[in-house]
């Protein structure tokens, strides 16, 4: 299992960051997975309203957006699933944890496990999809003791 966090702000968030990594090993091993590959990505406000507006053409931040590689059937290694790379906006994880009223440790676990269900095949277009997919992050969230 390879999980990569990259750090492209100037912000030190060295101690968060392990911490995520540490959740992200572990819900991927509650899941069953064990030869995967992704990476986790967090960028600043403008960077993530760039990458919006070239893939998504929505011209805005957002706070996470998720790029599943197993959504291409073309890309497929034997050994190993490659599951795609997930950007989070530190600005916007911030922004929410105060408007939601939670810890930032919160918002950026809750944004991780939802980019990372994203990359395993969840959706949250039709009602049913939200509802299984909700009930997942808040279940993840739940097991190890990351609430509101």
């Amino acid at each position: 299992m390879e999980i990569e966090i990259f750090n492209e702000t100037e912000e030190n968030l060295e101690k968060e960051l392990d911490e995520l990594k540490t959740l992200l090993v572990n819900v991927a091993k509650d899941e069953g997975l064990e030869n995967i590959l992704f990476n986790v990505i967090i960028i600043d406000n403008s960077r993530i309203r760039e990458i919006n507006r070239q893939y998504r053409n929505i011209d805005r931040e957002t706070d996470v957006i998720s790029f599943a590689l197993e959504d291409d059937k073309t890309f497929n290694l034997e050994e190993i699933r490659v599951l795609g790379d997930i950007y989070i906006s530190i600005d916007k994880a911030r922004s929410q944890a105060l408007e939601y009223g939670h810890s930032f440790k919160r918002e950026l676990s809750f944004l991780a496990i939802h980019g990372f269900l994203h990359l395993l095949g969840y959706d949250h277009m039709e009602k049913d999809e939200e509802e299984i997919m909700f009930k997942k992050q808040e279940e993840v969230l739940s097991r190890y003791e990351i609430t509101r």
